[in-house]
């Protein structure tokens, strides 16, 4: 039946994510995965912002991006895991209702947008810092980083303002089960029974300008820290260097590749499936080895861990 055929039918008010319905034997095990993942990923976002508040020797640019980068994954891993445990759990029985559906979508469009705009910020600093050390505290000082901090989040609000204001003149009749895990864009549209031709524009405009500019400026940095590296005399300062900046960057890689094919690509219902696995690279695995690769690594991270440790113990 065609969308306008059917405008006369009821407005639906709820709807049912099925990402995970029939999984038999495995939906106990699947819980109990996603909710150890949850747990540490929280754990270990939570830990990095409350080190660098705390501790004096965090207090440097690249730390202040880090703890920002920490609570937009926190953030958004909120908004998606908890839904998603209560979902497999429930068999997908537990519905949604639209407006908490779409609300949803915004935070999660609302981080995700911020965090591409933050990663490429936090690039900058690297290219800056490895770069131009001379000019590095001139260039990343207090006002500069509060910019770049302030700006991904205004450029996150405003983008998702926009897709708000289409997704709220969409009209729901039926179906009301949602083929993934969390409500994401593309399966919304695909439930609308009024004409959708125009949010799909708009959001594939706005996928493209979010997400290609900071991923091609992510690039950029990231090779121009490569080269640099390349040239240092040290063989050990080199590899020490090359290996931290290969491991960012293939975090990064995997994290717009696969934003890249769900949102930018043409789709099919082929790829449904496909990008409902994708998915959980950006919204689950993303957020957990973010905190790993970025900081739980770093020396000064540990330190800083084992002085707070040590303060505790000494407080107790």
């Amino acid at each position: 039946m065609e969308k306008r055929e059917q405008k006369n039918l009821t407005d639906i008010m709820e709807f049912h994510l099925v990402g995970f319905v029939g999984l038999g034997d495995l939906q106990v095990p699947l819980f109990c995965l996603f909710l150890v993942i949850y747990i540490a990923t929280m754990a270990g976002n939570i830990l990095i912002i409350l080190l660098v508040v705390t501790d004096p020797h965090l207090q440097t640019p690249m730390y202040f991006f880090l703890s920002n980068l920490s609570c937009l994954e926190a953030c958004y891993s909120s908004d998606i895991l908890p839904m998603m445990l209560t979902n497999v759990l429930y068999g997908g029985q537990r519905p949604i209702s639209v407006t908490g559906c779409i609300m949803q979508h915004y935070l999660f469009g609302l981080f995700i947008t911020s965090e591409c705009c933050l990663l490429a910020a936090m690039s900058y600093d690297r290219y800056v810092a490895i770069c131009k050390p001379l000019h590095y505290t001139i260039l990343m000082n207090n006002r500069v980083c509060l910019q770049l901090i302030a700006g991904s989040w205004i450029n996150g609000l405003l983008v998702m303002d926009i897709v708000l204001y289409f997704m709220c003149q969409l009209k729901f009749c039926g179906p009301s089960e949602i083929n993934h895990f969390f409500c994401e864009l593309n399966p919304i549209i695909k439930l609308a029974c009024s004409d959708t031709r125009l949010i799909e524009l708009v959001t594939i405009l706005i996928s493209v300008v979010c997400i290609l500019p900071p991923f091609f400026l992510t690039l950029l940095s990231y090779s121009y820290i490569i080269f640099n590296i390349m040239r240092m005399s040290s063989v050990s300062g080199r590899k020490k260097s090359f290996s931290t900046c290969s491991s960012h960057l293939m975090v990064v890689s995997i994290f717009y590749s696969t934003l890249m094919i769900v949102y930018i690509l043409p789709k099919s219902d082929g790829l449904q499936s496909i990008n409902k696995v994708l998915s959980l690279f950006y919204t689950i695995l993303t957020p957990l080895f973010n905190p790993l690769i970025y900081s739980l690594r770093n020396r000064e991270v540990k330190e800083a861990h084992r002085r707070a440790i040590a303060k505790w113990y000494k407080i107790k």
